[in-house]
């Protein structure tokens, strides 16, 4: 695969509506174009194994979530993801009160918390309805894509 290529798979990403595409080669090359994105990522926990779908040529594109966490302790719960790269705040400013605690109920569209990346606070917010049971970082923790952040039970 050459730069041009590659140029033209980026402008089809961009131009699209998918969140990430992952590209195989049988000469084991492969590619993923992930998209930033400003909203949170949510993935729906099950006690059922869930199989990631394999890749094998670079016309197959994905559009869905990693795969859930398999764990029979958090079956039916939501984990709220990080979108981002960044540094992880539960509150607008060191002196006021977090957005959310454990125990507290949210609506969609809540903000949940900030996640600073390039010196930009981003404000994250709730994709669902429900209650915090579980929030998975510190303050000022940084956070990779696609992490962890909460779990909500709806």
């Amino acid at each position: 695969m050459n730069f041009n290529e590659i140029k033209q798979l980026i402008d089809i990403v961009d131009s699209s509506d998918f969140q990430e595409t992952i590209i195989e080669e049988e000469g084991g090359f492969k590619i993923t174009l992930r998209r930033a994105s400003a909203a949170t990522v949510i993935t729906q926990l099950s006690a059922q194994p869930t199989a990631s779908p394999a890749v094998n040529t670079a016309s197959q594109a994905l559009n869905s979530p990693p795969a859930a966490k398999k764990d029979e302790s958090i079956a039916g719960l939501i984990e709220s993801r990080s979108p981002i790269v960044g540094t992880f705040y539960q509150s607008s400013s060191p002196d006021a009160p977090p957005f959310v605690a454990v125990n507290d109920t949210i609506k969609k569209g809540d903000v949940l918390c900030i996640i600073e990346a390039m010196k930009l606070m981003n404000e994250i917010e709730a994709e669902v309805s429900g209650t915090i049971v579980e929030i998975l970082v510190e303050n000022g923790q940084a956070v990779e894509y696609d992490q962890p952040l909460f779990r909500i039970k709806p």
